[in-house]
């Protein structure tokens, strides 16, 4: 596991800039959300972590090791399940792992599916459904399963619940950040992209605020652990309901200051 360390980066798309001297430390390990409104530039960032994308500068450390194009050591998942319609789930998820386990047999990669299906909560039939078979939690379920399976230290995660209603939400939030707590030997570093404040609160060790395009960071919270709160106990742990008070107030007032500038 290594520590991720984002130095100055800067990001422009067709002359516009999005993202503006962004910087974090990032322990190995964190569970990290990275929050703010729509549109400000967090998928962007997030992109650059995947190495889909390039900075105009800047650098992006994982150790020592500047950050270099994808790599397998980092899973993505995104908001639209990104499964293949033509492959059963089974076959979407083995193919991931014949990526990064070339030497493993096609016996041993489907018992390893099979295994993380089981931890995200699916049954076995799973494997040889179509995702037009599936629900859109079921299919969420099977992304997030996929990643795991191909074990990266780090998993970047973009709104991978934005699209699922609220029961189906909460579920899989839960199912998430304890896969994440019962790793403890090899706790994997998320980077979790939401505008959602209730959900940076539950699911967080640190928290990064983005503000308004071009993107800086307007605000940083990293918990202790006496802070954390589940969710019984959410909304009636002062101090969390102080902080999420203070959260919105930050990102409302970040859009206020960005409509009277364009004024």
């Amino acid at each position: 596991m290594h520590d991720i360390k984002v130095e100055n980066i800067m990001f422009s798309y067709d002359k516009e800039p999005i993202l503006e001297n962004i910087n974090m430390k990032i322990e190995a390990g964190d569970f990290v959300c990275l929050l703010g409104q729509s549109g400000c530039g967090k998928s962007t960032f997030l992109r650059l972590m995947a190495g889909l994308s390039e900075p105009d500068s800047g650098t992006i450390f994982v150790g020592d090791n500047p950050l270099q194009g994808a790599s397998l050591d980092r899973g993505v998942v995104f908001q639209d399940y990104s499964l293949f319609p033509w492959l059963t789930t089974g076959k979407n998820i083995v193919l991931s792992l014949q990526q990064k386990f070339k030497n493993e047999s096609k016996k041993d990669l489907k018992k390893r599916a099979l295994y993380y299906l089981k931890k995200v909560g699916l049954e076995e039939s799973t494997f040889d459904k179509y995702p037009n078979e599936l629900s859109g939690g079921m299919r969420q379920r099977s992304a997030i399963c996929r990643s795991f399976a191909l074990d990266p230290p780090i998993l970047l995660m973009d709104e991978p619940f934005g699209a699922l209603d609220a029961v189906t939400r909460a579920k899989l939030q839960d199912m998430v950040l304890d896969l994440w707590r019962k790793d403890k030997e090899n706790r994997k570093t998320i980077l979790f992209v939401t505008h959602d404040v209730d959900e940076a609160l539950l699911l967080s060790t640190k928290i990064f605020v983005f503000g308004s395009s071009p993107s800086k960071i307007i605000y940083t919270h990293s918990f202790k652990d006496e802070e954390k709160v589940d969710r019984d106990s959410l909304f009636k742990n002062e101090e969390a309901l102080e902080l999420r008070n203070k959260l919105i107030h930050i990102i409302n007032r970040d859009i206020e200051e960005k409509l009277i500038e364009e004024r």
